[in-house]
């Protein structure tokens, strides 16, 4: 990778981490005590996050074609001030009113400001040669959680909510602007120079779209991104809950949770060094098995395959992180790549937003056999990707590249 590119990968990463650290990892910690303080049950400050994601859902498409036209760099300098903007007003809400504006705020920069966008801004770099560099962007943001929790715990901790929410929105100002603004623009890209413009009905995402094949492809990519965020959002959401419904203790509850974030990155290593040379669609099935096959070890076996279920789901998630990115550009090619990947993962902000409450009412009744749901989705995924044919659409639209993945069978 040349060096300019790396300098690049290293700065979106870093502000990769601080958007993801101070947006969607903020509630875990700070949700109990903002409810406190407000004066609201912590399901509705939770409610209030799955708002900011649908938010985010119907802004994504609007910001992927923007950062089509113009690149990312401005694009995310925006953003950084209304991640700011947002992280203010949550700070200094004196209500239920207040607490959802500020989350509104929120759900703009998360539309148009994490990985989604980020890897529109690569792809207006880099063109289809961008995998790499989408790979190098998740393995430093797949720590956000891991810098994230312990910095607004030890806010919260030391100071209050409030505190920790302009903390985080001082460092969009002086981190997260700076390290956006040192983005090159499209027409600086080392390597391929800029990525050509679209054509008038070449690159629309909504006239690629439109042949029968395409729609299929986007349509199948749409409900796998679905499925797959539900289950890594109920997870995320429910861990503690449901090792102890496997009849886990919870000491082995916090080490399947620690072995999540390492799995993911040894995932990611794994696509970086070897994964990188396989089709994505290959990539992409084998991350949606994983979960399924730890949650039957799990099921089948008890609390002692727990640590075995925790090292699976999260490698699944570490490369399912990449291919939501690379499968894409993979099967669409890289023209029109920030608007349509707006509009595929748009499902996927909706799933994220319902899968906290929906499968919490589901763990409730059915304890750890809640997981029979997510291995459903899991293996409803699979089953598409498996569908999928390695063929490509470059008939269909000009910018794919050869190897790429097709529609269902």
């Amino acid at each position: 990778m040349p060096r300019g590119r790396k300098a690049t990968v290293a700065a979106l990463g870093a502000a990769q981490t601080l958007a993801w650290a101070s947006s969607y990892y903020l509630p875990a910690i700070l949700a109990a005590p903002m409810a406190s303080d407000l004066g609201l049950s912590t399901p509705t400050v939770f409610a209030a996050f799955s708002m900011a994601l649908a938010v985010s859902a119907l802004v994504g498409a609007k910001a992927g074609g923007a950062i089509d036209r113009q690149g990312g760099r401005r694009v995310l300098m925006v953003t950084s001030l209304i991640f700011a903007l947002g992280l203010t007003a949550l700070g200094a809400s004196q209500g239920l009113y207040s607490l959802l504006a500020a989350w509104v705020l929120l759900g703009v920069a998360m539309g148009c400001g994490l990985y989604d966008a980020a890897f529109a801004s690569l792809v207006s770099l880099y063109g289809k040669d961008a995998r790499a560099s989408i790979t190098g962007v998740t393995l430093i943001a797949g720590f956000a959680s891991t810098v994230g929790w312990p910095v607004t715990a030890l806010l919260e901790t030391h100071f209050d909510w409030r505190v920790a929410c302009f903390v985080w929105a001082a460092a969009h100002i002086l981190v997260g602007l700076p390290l956006n603004a040192q983005l090159p623009n499209v027409s600086r890209a080392e390597g391929e120079g800029p990525v050509t413009k679209a054509q008038p009905g070449s690159s629309d995402a909504s006239k690629q779209l439109g042949s029968r094949t395409p729609l299929l492809a986007a349509v199948a990519l749409g409900f796998v991104f679905a499925a797959t965020s539900f289950v890594s959002t109920a997870m995320a959401a429910h861990l503690p809950s449901l090792m102890a419904a496997a009849g886990a203790s919870a000491a082995t509850a916090v080490v399947v949770a620690s072995l999540i974030g390492p799995a993911q990155v040894a995932a990611r290593l794994l696509e970086f060094g070897f994964m990188r040379w396989l089709d994505p669609l290959v990539s992409a099935r084998v991350a949606v098995a994983l979960h399924p096959v730890g949650a039957t070890a799990l099921l089948a076996v008890g609390p002692v395959a727990a640590p075995i279920f925790g090292l699976l789901h999260g490698a699944g998630n570490g490369l399912m992180t990449i291919a939501k990115g690379t499968l894409p550009l993979s099967i669409f090619g890289h023209q029109g790549y920030g608007r349509r990947q707006g509009l595929l993962t748009a499902p996927a902000r909706v799933s994220q937003a319902l899968a906290p409450w929906l499968f919490g009412l589901v763990l409730a009744s059915w304890n750890q056999w809640a997981l029979v749901l997510t291995m459903g989705l899991g293996s409803a995924a699979m089953l598409v990707l498996v569908l999928m044919r390695g063929a490509s659409l470059s008939k269909s639209n000009p910018g794919a590249p050869q190897s790429a993945a097709g529609a269902p069978r």
